[in-house]
Formats: C-alpha cells, sequence, structure tokens
C-alpha cells in the first residue's frame, strides 16, 4: 500500500510517501491511520488532531470509514490555508 503524504505534512515528515504493508486487522482507512501514528513518532506528533485531515483512496476524497486493500494508494491531506 503507498502512502502519500502532502504540504505541510509532507514537509514535516521529510518525506513525500511510504509503501506500508499493514496487519490484516487493519481494514479501513481510520484503522491505518491508528496504525500509522502507532509506529512513526513524527507522523502521531504531526497528526495530533487527525480528524482535520482529509483521506484520499485512489485519488478520491472518502469517509475515513471506508475499507482498504493491499492495491491501494491513500493521500494524507491536511488542512489547508488560503489568502
Amino acid at each position: 500500500m503507498k502512502i502519500l503524504y502532502f504540504a505541510w505534512l509532507r514537509e514535516r515528515l521529510n518525506r513525500a510517501s511510504d509503501d506500508v504493508s499493514p496487519p490484516a486487522e487493519v481494514q479501513t482507512l481510520a484503522d491505518l491511520i491508528v496504525w500509522l501514528r502507532a509506529n512513526d513518532e513524527a507522523l502521531d506528533l504531526a497528526m495530533a488532531n487527525p480528524k482535520q485531515f482529509k483521506l484520499s483512496k485512489n485519488a478520491r476524497i472518502v469517509p475515513w470509514e471506508t475499507p482498504i486493500a493491499d492495491a491501494d494508494t491513500i493521500a494524507i491531506l491536511p488542512p489547508m490555508t488560503g489568502g
């Protein structure tokens, strides 16, 4: 599974993506975020308020309860500001 990071999240993590293999019990995007944060201190700190992030599965914004599969590409989109 490919995880993509965007905007300030990418800059804070100092990487644009990760390839991960979550365990079988990780079945939804919400499960995935919990698992990613538990295994990556930098991501955990950056996502201190996780529900402010949008999640994308295969280039479509979807709810956090969306099921996932190994071949998916997941994007984590931080809140944006305009000006």
